[in-house]
This record gives structure tokens, C-alpha cells and sequence, in this order.
């Protein structure tokens, strides 16, 4: 049986947030209920609950409530139940203005995270200031890392630690195209380049390692951990959480509310959407390519065509019209 983590991790769920990619958070009141009451009952340190964005900017109706996440809709998921799991959001970068962000003190969030790509991480520093000003624990996510040179990446994070007043600052494998040896690798770049913000880690499952790679970015010394119940998120989804809490070793976590919301929600979850691993989405990692045409290759009349999909992305030249 292999060793337990170490306690001094501190869990980040993202269910709900992850998990809405797929269906663009066309989610009942009733599941995020039921996934915020076993999240806050677990122990699990923090929960984003959905993104964070202006309605103005996106088509009316086309999108559920938790891509937007409205604080006076958060507070009726909470229903005055006392937290014991911080609450908070996601933001990306050209999506959200300021009039959006209600500052802290009168809002049921407590943290919010930016997401960037690197080549804009001048504009995540000044979203990451505006949300500080307004009282809330501010984190910067960098997407993509596997398609970036540590030249860049070190000159991006000396940005971020000398201007961005942010907790941590998180390794996001987007494209779930990374192996524990560049795990291990991009965690001791940010820990090098930063000095007073600490390290996190976001896993994709496209190659099967998205728990395992999770581990590794702990034992390199990650803080903040990224996962999702029965890893539900985009394509191939993310770190299973029920695997990530069995395996730290912290009497904080209990593991039974998340087993219970399993079965009461995500067995039936499964049946109307679909994530988890699955050829075109290894094929994507394995190539380091956004999972975007594997996504809609699993929403066309060829979606089990796996051999073509892969001779289509390798051999381009060949089906060219």
C-alpha cells in the first residue's frame, strides 16, 4: 500500500465549476445543493461553486445559473447552513467588470481565482488587485502550461510575485498532456520564481494520470490541490476528489459525504452527461492539443470513429478537401 500524502494540503473542489464546462452549467439547484452540503461537510478546504461573469456578455438563455454564479443565488444554495468550506469562484480574464464583484464584506464568497493564459498575465495581475481591494483571497490559475517555455513562464511569474497580491498561483494542465516528470518539473519553476505566493495544482485526466500527477505535484511541494467528485469536469475531467482525500493524510477530511453524494447524484449525473477518460480525449493529451475537437468529435454521428480522429490530427495533409 503506498505512503499517504503529507496534511499540509489544502483541497480546492471544483465540481460544480469544472463540472458546468460541460453542459455550460445547466445544473439544478438541487445537485449544487447537494454537492456544496457534502463538500462543506467533508472538510474540504475550498469550494468554487461556479464561475463568475457578466450576463451582458454571453447569450441570453443559453447558459445556466453557476456560470454566472450571483451572490443572492449562492446564498440560497447555502440556506444559512454554517460554513465550514470557503466559497468561491472563478473568473477569466475579458468576462467580468468590476460593477460584477461585490466587495467581500457583502457577498457569501471568500475567495476568487483568475484564469490566465501566460501571454496575459499583465491583465490577471490587475484583475487579481481588483479583487483584492474588494476583500477577497485572491489566487491566479496559469492555463495551458504545457504549451509554454520556462523563459517565459519565469519571466511571467516574476510579474506575478513582485505585483500580484494572490495566495497562490496554480499549474493548470489544461490540455492533460503532462507526465509526473514535467509535473515535478513546472512545480520546482514556480516554487524558484516565487518567493511569498505558494504553489497549486490543476489535473486533467486525459492520459489517465490526472490523480497521479496530483500526488506528484504534493510530494514537489504544492500547497493548493485541485479535484472534483468522480473527477467530473471538461472532457476528460479532472483528479477524482473522493481519490485525492483517501490518499492525504488529514483526519480534517472525511471521505462519507462525498461517497453519499456519489450515489445519490452523480450515478444519474453519468446517465445525462458524459466525462471521464476516453480515446479522442487521450488522443488530444497524448498530442498536447486542446480537447475542444474531441469534444466535438463525442457530439457528432462519428464520435467512436477513433482511429480516423487521430489519422485526421496527425496526417492533416491527408483529408484535407
Amino acid at each position: 500500500m503506498s505512503d499517504k500524502v503529507n496534511s499540509k494540503t489544502t483541497v480546492v473542489d471544483c465540481s460544480v465549476r469544472d463540472g458546468g464546462l460541460i453542459n455550460k452549467w445547466q445544473f439544478d439547484d438541487n445537485m449544487v445543493k447537494a454537492v456544496f452540503q457534502a463538500v462543506n461537510a467533508s472538510g474540504v478546504d475550498y469550494m468554487e461553486i461556479g464561475y463568475r461573469a457578466s450576463e451582458k456578455m454571453f447569450p441570453p438563455g443559453e447558459y445556466g445559473p453557476w456560470r454566472f454564479s450571483k451572490d443572492d443565488k449562492i446564498l440560497e444554495i447555502i440556506d444559512g447552513e454554517p460554513l465550514n468550506t470557503k466559497l468561491g469562484v472563478m473568473v477569466d480574464i475579458g468576462r467580468v467588470e468590476a460593477e460584477d464583484i461585490n466587495p467581500a464584506g457583502d457577498s457569501p464568497l471568500s475567495f476568487i481565482r483568475v484564469a490566465t493564459y501566460l501571454k496575459d498575465v499583465k491583465k490577471a495581475i490587475a484583475l487579481a488587485n481588483l479583487i483584492a481591494d474588494k476583500g477577497y483571497e485572491a489566487f491566479i490559475n496559469i492555463m495551458a502550461i504545457s504549451t509554454v517555455n520556462d523563459f517565459d513562464l519565469e519571466a511571467g511569474l516574476a510579474e506575478i510575485e513582485k505585483h500580484a497580491p494572490v495566495t497562490a498561483v496554480t499549474v493548470v494542465d489544461s490540455y492533460g498532456a503532462l507526465d509526473g516528470d514535467n509535473v515535478r518539473h513546472l512545480v520546482n519553476v514556480f516554487k524558484n520564481s516565487l518567493d511569498k505566493k505558494k504553489v497549486g495544482f490543476h489535473g486533467h485526466n486525459n492520459l489517465q494520470l490526472g490523480f497521479a500527477n496530483t500526488i506528484d505535484a504534493i510530494k514537489a511541494g504544492t500547497t493548493f490541490c485541485d479535484a472534483t467528485i468522480t473527477g467530473i469536469g471538461r472532457a476528460a475531467g479532472n483528479c477524482p476528489l473522493e481519490l485525492l482525500l483517501a490518499h492525504v493524510d488529514n483526519p480534517q477530511y472525511s471521505i462519507d459525504p462525498i461517497f453519499q453524494v456519489i450515489q445519490d447524484v452523480f450515478v444519474d449525473l453519468r446517465k445525462k452527461i458524459e466525462w471521464g477518460y476516453l480515446l479522442p480525449y487521450m488522443i488530444t493529451g497524448m498530442l498536447n492539443e486542446h480537447p475542444r475537437v474531441a469534444i466535438a468529435l463525442r457530439n457528432s454521428k462519428e464520435k467512436d470513429d477513433y482511429a480516423d480522429f487521430y489519422r485526421k490530427l496527425t496526417t492533416p495533409e491527408c483529408y484535407s478537401n
